[in-house]
């Protein structure tokens, strides 16, 4: 399957913080649509199809979801263990990705099934190879147990 069915959905609240994501993104060649929502509400309605989506089948999925945990509405936990307990999103990928430097964040972002915590650098040079590396691995080299927009 060609790149341009891997949508990638955003889910990040700082305008700066998207903008750079965004921009990491292009620079390294990354084309994948990107569907950004701004907080975890939005999130949960994108992915289940709900009154702001409901244009979209409820099966069509992203290949990959960059979570923020600083969310308004519902923080990023609360809709990562909505993610994995419903049967159409328990194996989507999730990459928490936030500024947060607290221990419990982690460990408590493992216990409901992120696939990967990065937290995001100050540095863009180092944020740029963050994301290359993100990029290649969930995009290219990753195999989902479903093909892309699927579930069971």
């Amino acid at each position: 399957m060609s790149n341009d069915h891997k949508v990638i959905l955003l889910v990040e609240d700082n305008p700066d913080d998207e903008a750079l994501t965004l921009r990491a993104l292009r620079k390294n060649n990354i084309l994948n649509e990107v569907v950004v929502v701004r907080d975890g509400v939005e999130a949960l309605d994108h992915l289940f199809a709900g009154e702001s989506h409901s244009n979209r089948a409820s099966d069509e999925l992203p290949q990959l979801v960059l979570l923020d945990l600083k969310l308004p509405k519902l923080d990023g936990l609360e809709v990562l263990k909505r993610i994995r307990s419903d049967l159409r999103t328990q194996f989507l990928p999730v990459v928490i990705l936030t500024t947060s430097n607290e221990d419990r964040d982690i460990l408590s972002s493992y216990e409901l099934g992120a696939n990967s915590f990065i937290r995001k650098p100050v540095d863009f040079e180092q944020f740029m190879e963050a994301v290359r590396q993100l990029g290649l691995y969930w995009l290219v080299l990753n195999i989902p147990p479903y093909p892309a927009g699927g579930h069971r």
